[in-house]
């Protein structure tokens, strides 16, 4: 390829990034907040972030967008740029899963943490902040990984918006050379290069939370038993 059309394509791996960036931002606070008023004490509250969660997993990401940038902008008499649609769809679409995620880590606390602070006299928000959310966050690292990668793989969808991402930049190329295996193979590794820098960035996170609440990986056990272990006392 000339440098004109890598040039192209790294414009797109950059708006890609940014779309990632502001899409999971907006993904992380709605999983959170509806994560945690799933958990909620009033049904009223249960009920309309369940009902958040069920209407946006169970409907189409590609479809989200372009009810976003094409249904809504008429109805309402106003234009959003391709960047801040694509940033709405997904951040709301994957910001359901991530609430399921949330919901699961609170709810698998030990019951007796909560009762501690309930003997403490905490308030709702003081067991959330200083009990719950330290010892359910670690937990959430993982899964939050793996839906943070769908999330750049869904950021491919935004193409449909003629937005210049990777997805969109990589058929350019292909239009301009006539070959799709070579572009698509490049575009396939920019893909994976970013996700797999995501997963070593998350498993780090992982390691320095999970270090901050007393949670780090047990050292293995040597197989060869101590002199004390030989003779039948430790």
């Amino acid at each position: 390829m000339t440098s004109g059309l890598w040039e192209l394509v790294l414009q797109g791996v950059w708006v890609t990034l940014q779309l990632l960036f502001f899409s999971s931002l907006l993904a992380a606070a709605v999983s959170f907040v509806v994560g945690v008023a799933r958990t909620h004490r009033l049904w009223v509250v249960r009920f309309l972030a369940g009902f958040y969660t069920e209407v946006f997993r169970g409907t189409s990401a590609l479809v989200m967008i372009f009810w976003v940038f094409f249904v809504l902008p008429p109805a309402f008499g106003w234009q959003l740029v391709p960047m801040w649609a694509g940033t709405l769809a997904l951040g709301l679409t994957y910001g359901a899963y991530g609430s399921e995620i949330v919901r699961g880590a609170l709810g698998a606390v030990d019951p007796a943490q909560k009762e501690g602070g309930i003997a403490l006299s905490f308030t709702p928000w003081q067991r959330m902040k200083l009990i719950l959310l330290p010892q359910a966050v670690p937990e959430m690292i993982p899964p939050f990984s793996n839906l943070l990668i769908e999330l750049l793989k869904g950021t491919a969808l935004v193409s449909i918006m003629g937005m210049g991402d990777l997805a969109f930049s990589g058929n350019l190329v292909r239009l301009a050379l006539q070959e799709s295996a070579e572009i698509y193979t490049y575009v396939l590794l920019i893909y994976f290069v970013i996700a797999f820098l995501l997963t070593r960035v998350m498993r780090g996170l992982e390691k320095k939370l999970k270090a901050g609440v007393g949670k780090t990986a047990p050292k293995r056990k040597s197989l060869t038993p101590e002199p004390a272990e030989i003779g039948g006392v430790r």
